[in-house]
């Protein structure tokens, strides 16, 4: 089985708009920053933590999908499902942590989680990918200051990390075969992949 590993975003560009660098991720990459600057992605059914030090400004936003589990082991914490939500959501705390971010000074915003996607419906992916993100901040007693979750609509996501604001766009026209097209190879790479090595938050 070939190893799944979140992995930092190298798509940088100057966005015009906001007149600053930017980062875009897509499925499976994180970013984080202690820059003005913005970082961008696309939503689905996946989910998305924007998490940030409330002090320093240092934050960074991830972007995953919960890999469909068995039914039998979705509420257990240990099974292959959590364990990969939970590795990606510590991946960037841990880089936030070790780069100057304390633990008692974070704080997120969480989006994502639509049913966007004809064939993740029946499954109800970004149900469970809302239920997952809400379930692991709770735990960790990271406090959550904003999320727009669940909906039907893809959603555009501008994070700025240094300020903790974010812009929400609802794409209610968009054509997201782009969008489904990779989700699903995303999810279907989850599949065949195991999760990546323990880490354990400090």
């Amino acid at each position: 089985m070939s190893m799944i590993a979140e992995e930092v975003s190298t798509t940088l560009y100057f966005d015009r708009t906001f007149d600053c660098e930017a980062a875009k991720i897509s499925p499976g990459e994180y970013y984080f920053t202690d820059k003005h600057m913005v970082i961008v992605t696309v939503l689905g059914s996946c989910v998305s933590a924007c998490i940030r030090d409330s002090i320093t400004g240092i934050g960074g936003m991830n972007h995953f999908m919960l890999p469909d589990g068995a039914s039998s082991d979705k509420d257990s914490p240990v099974s292959e499902s959590m364990r990969y939500g939970t590795y990606a959501m510590e991946v960037l705390i841990n880089q936030l942590l070790r780069n100057g971010a304390r633990r008692e000074n974070l704080e997120a915003k969480i989006f994502g989680g639509g049913n966007v996607i004809k064939s993740f419906t029946t499954m109800n992916v970004g149900d469970r990918n809302a239920a997952f993100v809400r379930k692991f901040l709770k735990e960790e007693r990271i406090r959550v200051t904003g999320e727009d979750l669940l909906d039907i609509y893809p959603r555009k996501v501008y994070y700025f990390p240094k300020t903790g604001k974010v812009l929400v766009k609802k794409l209610k026209n968009m054509h997201n075969d782009t969008l489904a097209q990779r989700e699903e190879a995303y999810a279907s790479k989850l599949k065949t992949s195991s999760v990546g090595g323990e880490i354990d938050l400090f």
